[in-house]
C-alpha cells in the first residue's frame, strides 16, 4: 500500500535513518561522499529506517537482477524491502557503471542521478511503487518534491529521468 502522508519539505537530519555502506571504498572516487548520500536518503524517510546500500559492478548487478527479478541485465538500482513497520528495513543495490552511463545519456551529473536513485529506493522501501499508473504518479510527484526541496531539478521534467525499467 502506498503511504499518502507527505512532508512538504525534507526534514532536518534526525536519528530516523541508519545507513550501512558496502563496497563504498571500491567506488569512492566515482560517487558522492557517504555523508551526502545519507542526507539525501534521510530527506525521503517518513519513519525510522535502517538500510544497507551496496555498490556493485555490472557483473554483480546483472547477477542480482537475474536472480531476484528474472531480468538478464544490470539495472541501476534494486530495493529489497523487508519491513515497513515499525521500522523500515531494506537493502539497496546501486550498480555504479549503469548509474554513470545513464547520467551521461541523460545529460546529468552522477551526483544528480545518484540523488534520484537513492530517493527512489528509499520511497520503495517505504511502500511506494510504480506498477500502476496512479502509483507511479504518486511516487514520481514525491520524488520531484524531494529533489526540488534539496535544490535539484525535477527528474521527470522531460521523462528522461525515469529510474525504473
Amino acid at each position: 500500500m502506498v503511504n499518502t502522508v507527505k512532508a512538504a519539505t525534507p526534514r532536518k537530519r534526525t536519528q530516523w535513518l541508519t545507513v550501512h555502506y558496502q563496497q563504498h571504498k571500491n567506488f569512492a572516487l566515482r560517487i558522492p561522499a557517504r555523508s551526502s548520500m545519507t542526507r539525501w536518503m534521510d530527506a525521503a524517510c517518513e519513519r525510522p529506517t535502517e538500510v544497507t546500500v551496496r555498490f556493485v559492478d555490472e557483473d554483480e548487478g546483472r547477477e542480482l537482477n537475474a536472480t531476484y527479478r528474472h531480468k538478464d541485465y544490470a539495472t541501476n538500482v534494486l530495493t529489497f524491502n523487508y519491513t515497513e513497520e515499525p521500522t523500515v528495513t531494506a537493502d539497496i543495490v546501486i550498480c555504479v557503471p549503469v548509474l554513470e552511463r545513464q547520467a551521461a545519456e541523460q545529460g546529468k551529473t552522477v551526483r544528480e542521478h545518484m540523488i534520484h536513485l537513492l530517493i527512489h529506493a528509499i520511497l520503495h522501501a517505504h511502500g511506494y511503487d510504480h506498477l500502476e499508473e496512479e502509483e507511479a504518479e504518486i511516487m514520481e510527484a514525491r520524488e520531484t518534491e524531494l529533489m526540488l526541496a534539496l535544490g535539484y531539478p525535477d527528474p521527470y521534467s522531460d521523462k528522461i529521468g525515469i529510474v525504473h525499467d
